[in-house]
């Protein structure tokens, strides 16, 4: 049996490869706030829901097949996670060793026997419960994710299967004993050891008045004798090895399928998770519509960073993106005015998108793309073993090693360690080799140098995006169209953080001191 609510036609990976640069994404995006929102403290939703982001599709189909299923558990969340609870307390209960109170003990054939007779008398039980969810749940779900798994679940799980499973429980109990065949080997020793199916035993009646009439001969070993009984015991574990392969095999199949079934669902509930998370802060959501690569598409519709949502507790600035046909996107304007925040909101986007997952925005349309690289501004070395921008050019080395074609790389404040004059011709040429290899670039920038150069030699496949700010220094956190400006008013904020008493300007020192904090603990 196959779950097949992820994919189309295969199972999730047991082992997933990540990216290499995960810990750089995780970090930039604030993906842990999403993936703790998901998870709501079930550490196996935690390592589902961030191993699936990480890898995203690039298949259209098959974004729209986990779309369509998420839908599905959206309109019947209680039914599935029903659905999970129950795959969750099938595994548990093998995990812990101990099947009503019966732990698996040794390595025996017997012991095998016994162990997997329990545990398929648990998994019996189990997988009537599923087949009853199947019969009441089947016509509620239109995906095809979920009518195919029903389906598979009526057909396979019928009352003629079940009802095997249980007489075939009742056979391995040996009720009238073990009926074995043997045959001698070298050395006068058994060999070709065979459990038989027994005759039914006579009723007692016959019994009665006829008297035992099974014929043969037979010995008893004294309670004492332990010699004998470890023999007798050998014996049996020779004639039920076969036996206890086939059905440990067999309940390991069928356990391997509440851990798949586990697997998969525990995605749809974090998506669950996070989606009434979100909806309690009045946050909007959509499912996005995924277009081809080539389509260069990228727009939105009150899109919003969703791990700052769910850090504050409330709602947040919305904003509008229309950059299709757009390789690169350049964002300037005040300092703290939300550029980063903006910017975090499109990757976040792009990779909930590309995993199936509803978006926080009331709509957006993106291209799929093939890996998604951030690149943000670090702390410095405290082993000082090289400088903050050889620190950066290592890690942009590290993006370029595998960045391909359709990739989206998210740049912030890079190359902001050196003077302005260099960082802005080395972020021109980084830049302009990306966006020509067929690189979507978004680009964060303070250098004003850089921002001029691209608006005046590349302005008509360039969108430059502004931070809007107020005449009165008020910081709006809305990102709109605009040139970029001689200044990023750091003035402000020199007067909100040290007051307006003084009229003489900040002194150098007192103006680096200022660019340091804000660079070190702000959000852009």
């Amino acid at each position: 049996m196959k779950a097949h609510l992820m994919y189309a036609e295969r199972d999730v990976a047991a082992h997933i490869a990540l990216p290499k640069y995960q810990h750089d994404v995780i970090q930039d995006l604030g993906l842990q706030t999403i993936v703790n929102a998901m998870a709501a403290t079930d550490d196996n939703i935690a390592q589902v829901a961030r191993e699936t982001l990480l890898t995203s599709l690039s298949d259209i189909a098959s974004i729209r097949y986990r779309q369509a299923a998420l839908k599905d558990c959206i309109a019947h969340a209680e039914a599935v996670r029903e659905l999970h609870d129950l795959a969750v307390q099938t595994v548990n209960a093998e995990r812990r060793g101990f099947l009503y109170g019966i732990p698996m003990v040794g390595k025996t054939p017997g012991s095998v026997l016994f162990w997997a007779i329990n545990l398929l008398e648990m998994l019996e039980a189990q997988l009537r419960r599923l087949r009853r969810f199947a019969d009441q749940h089947a016509s509620e779900f239109t995906s095809p994710a979920f009518t195919t798994l029903f389906e598979m679940l009526q057909r396979e799980l019928s009352d003629d299967y079940l009802e095997s499973i249980r007489e075939h429980l009742r056979r391995l109990q040996f009720p009238n004993g073990l009926l074995l065949s043997a045959e001698l080997g070298a050395g006068n020793k058994g060999a070709n050891y065979v459990l038989r199916k027994g005759a039914a035993p006579e009723s007692w009646m016959r019994r009665l008045f006829l008297g035992d009439s099974t014929g043969g001969y037979a010995f008893k070993i004294d309670d004492r004798d332990e010699a004998g009984l470890r023999a007798l015991a050998a014996l049996k574990d020779q004639g039920v090895a076969l036996v206890a392969d086939a059905l440990g095999r067999s309940t390991g199949h069928i356990l391997a399928f509440f851990k798949m079934l586990r697997t998969e669902l525990a995605f749809y509930v974090g998506c669950l998770n996070l989606y009434e998370a979100l909806n309690s802060l009045g946050c909007p959501t959509c499912m996005p519509t995924p277009c081809e690569a080539a389509a260069q598409k990228r727009s939105a519709a009150r899109l919003y960073d969703p791990a700052l949502a769910l850090a504050l507790g409330r709602g947040v600035v919305e904003n509008d993106l229309g950059a299709d046909g757009k390789r690169l996107v350049v964002i300037t304007g005040a300092n703290r005015g939300g550029k980063s925040t903006f910017l975090r909101s499109v990757g976040l986007g792009q990779l909930m998108m590309q995993c199936g997952m509803f978006v926080a925005a009331d709509r957006f349309e993106a291209s799929v793309c093939e890996g998604l690289f951030t690149h943000y501004q670090r702390e410095e070395d405290p082993t000082m073993q090289s400088g903050k921008f050889d620190e950066e050019l290592l890690r942009m080395s590290g993006i370029v090693d595998n960045v391909q074609a359709n990739s989206l790389v998210l740049l912030n404040e890079s190359f902001a360690a050196t003077d302005a004059r260099e960082g802005a011709e080395i972020a021109h040429q980084v830049v302009s080799a990306l966006t020509e290899s067929g690189v979507t670039v978004y680009f964060v920038t303070h250098q004003y140098e850089f921002a001029q150069s691209i608006q005046a030699t590349e302005e008509s496949a360039a969108l430059l995006l502004l931070a809007e700010r107020r005449e009165d220094g008020t910081r709006t956190f809305r990102i709109m169209p605009g040139a970029p400006l001689h200044t990023s008013y750091a003035r402000d904020l020199y007067d909100r953080i040290f007051g307006r008493s003084g009229e003489q300007p900040p002194t150098f020192e007192a103006s680096a001191a200022l660019r340091a904090r804000e660079v070190s603990g702000g959000q852009n």
